[in-house]
This record gives structure tokens, C-alpha cells and sequence, in this order.
């Protein structure tokens, strides 16, 4: 499982022109995930990310998480994490989980950031063909994977 995190001012996805998922101070995230990932990858990731420090404190160093600046996150699903481009020009998706399997873990996910402390989640539509915005924080990205 991999997650490509963006710290944000504010962020958002359109599905067909309407606004699915919005959110202001926070994460927009990126998940992926590949085949033989399982509910301890995502339990491990989630605690990671909510308690990941990026968040400035009182003396501009990177110091505080998500959960202390009581942000929000905005969580997408995106298979396209494991393209594989070392063989050819064209991307190898063999490497990412099946639609169903990968959907269970993107909720369970979810699920847990909620557990362990997000008040705000909002998300994408799975499968569907997405619009995101953002405007970075920083700019501020970290990559995760287990």
C-alpha cells in the first residue's frame, strides 16, 4: 500500500462536474494499493499518517500533526500508484489489486484514520474518472508505503 500525502490549504474532487469530496486545512492523499496488501498495511499506514508531524508549531518546525491542527483529509484512490513504466512507454498496472479487494481496503483505511483520531474525512469515488485541485501547503509531500 502506498500513500502520497500533500499537505494542503484546501483541496477537492469533481466526479462529472459536481464536487464530491472538499476540504480545507489538511491532507489530500493519494492511496494505492497493490496485490497481497491487507487490513495490517492499512492499520499501519493510518497511524503513521495521522500521527505524521508536518504541521508547523509556534516556531515554524515542522512539529504538529494532522490531528493537533484538527485538519480534515481528503482520501483518493488511485491504482495508477503501481504503473510500472520499466519495460516499455506504456504503464503495467499488474502490480495493482483487483478493483474489489483494493475498494475494502480504501474504506477500511479510512475507517481507521477515523479511529484513530480524523474527525473530517472526505473522499473520492472509486473507479470513477476524477477531477482533483489543491492548493499545496509548503509545498509538502511525503510518500508512505508498507
Amino acid at each position: 500500500m502506498k500513500l502520497v500525502i500533500q499537505k494542503v490549504k484546501k483541496a477537492q474532487v469533481e466526479v462529472n462536474n459536481q464536487i464530491v469530496g472538499k476540504i480545507d486545512k489538511g491532507y489530500m492523499v493519494l492511496l494505492g494499493v497493490k496485490k497481497g496488501d491487507n487490513r495490517d498495511n492499512a492499520d499501519y499506514l493510518a497511524r503513521k499518517l495521522c500521527n505524521l508531524r508536518i504541521f508547523e508549531d509556534e516556531n515554524e518546525k515542522m512539529n504538529l500533526s494532522i490531528k493537533d491542527v484538527q485538519g480534515s483529509l481528503l482520501v483518493i484512490s488511485q491504482f495508477t500508484l503501481y504503473g510500472n513504466t520499466k519495460d516499455g512507454n506504456r504503464p503495467s498496472f499488474i502490480e495493482a489489486e483487483e478493483p474489489e479487494k483494493a475498494n475494502e481496503l480504501y474504506e477500511y483505511f479510512m475507517e481507521k484514520c477515523k479511529e484513530n483520531g480524523i474527525e473530517k474525512i472526505e473522499k473520492g469515488i472509486f473507479g470513477a474518472h476524477m477531477e482533483v485541485s489543491l492548493i499545496n501547503d509548503g509545498p509538502n509531500t511525503i510518500i508512505m508505503e508498507k
